[in-house]
């Protein structure tokens, strides 16, 4: 389980029959503390790179953005390949199962008529109850 910041825009995917999978940078913080020594222990943020198949991949490509805060349920799983040089090279993933947008939404500002947006409110004195 990781709850984090999106580090950049998703990278989605689609292949055979509308299948999708989509890949997102998770940056997840462990706050600073001080110790009852008085040693102070820095702010550590470690990134993971989160991996989505079919239909969350889906959901990722039309609803995650940078910055937007998440909880991921998933399985952890490494691999190696040999880049175009021969090195070798280790990767870990984190194989998505389930996952909660905890961002808000962002609220979409309310149409105000033409006629009303450039002029000032009018004081009328004859809409007084007295």
């Amino acid at each position: 389980m990781l709850i984090g910041n999106v580090g950049r825009e998703p990278d989605v995917r689609y292949y055979d029959q509308d299948q999708a999978v989509a890949q997102v940078s998770l940056a997840t913080t462990e706050r600073g503390y001080t110790l009852p020594n008085g040693t102070q222990v820095p702010e550590h943020t470690d990134w993971h790179t989160v991996v989505f198949f079919r239909s969350l991949a889906k959901i990722v490509d039309k609803y995650v953005h940078k910055g937007d805060k998440l909880y991921i349920e998933g399985r952890i799983r490494y691999r190696t390949y040999d880049d175009n040089k021969g090195m070798r090279r280790y990767v870990t993933e984190i194989y998505a199962d389930n996952m909660e947008l905890l961002s808000p939404k962002k609220a979409e500002p309310t149409p105000q008529p033409a006629n009303m947006a450039s002029e000032p409110p009018v004081n009328n004195q004859t809409d007084m109850p007295f």
